[in-house]
């Protein structure tokens, strides 16, 4: 069974930055895509970000190119998302994900091609 724990939420003022951090259990995470979600009071999860297996291919949502780095190191099994700049309009639940297909070559952005998640952590930003 694979667990995600993530990190890194917290109170923020518009313009600042916030780093999350997502580690993984197992033996497997390098031969998995993984992916950032989140959900906003009153809304659906939506996608924010996904990154390949070797990191060296990223995908962001539009709202968030930019601001937002998706980055991942197999080493420590654990994917960060750097935020900056940040919006009131980034709060959210944010939650890491794992594709559910080993040695995948495409990065998704629908939530029904990841079959792990975290608990979510939540960040805040003041206007």
């Amino acid at each position: 069974q694979v667990q995600l724990v993530e990190s890194g939420g917290g109170l923020v003022q518009a313009g600042g930055s916030l780093r999350l951090s997502c580690a993984a259990s197992g033996r497997t995470f390098s031969t998995y895509a993984m992916g950032w979600f989140r959900r906003a009071p009153g809304k659906e999860r939506e996608f924010v970000a996904a990154i390949s297996r070797s990191g060296s291919t990223t995908y962001y949502t539009d709202s968030v190119t930019g601001r937002f780095t998706i980055s991942r190191d197999n080493a420590k099994n654990t994917v960060y998302l750097q935020m900056n700049s940040l919006k009131p309009e980034d709060t959210a639940v944010y939650y890491c994900a794992r594709d559910s297909l080993a040695y995948g070559t495409t990065l998704h952005r629908l939530r029904n091609e990841y079959n792990y998640w975290g608990q979510g952590t939540q960040v805040t930003v003041s206007s």
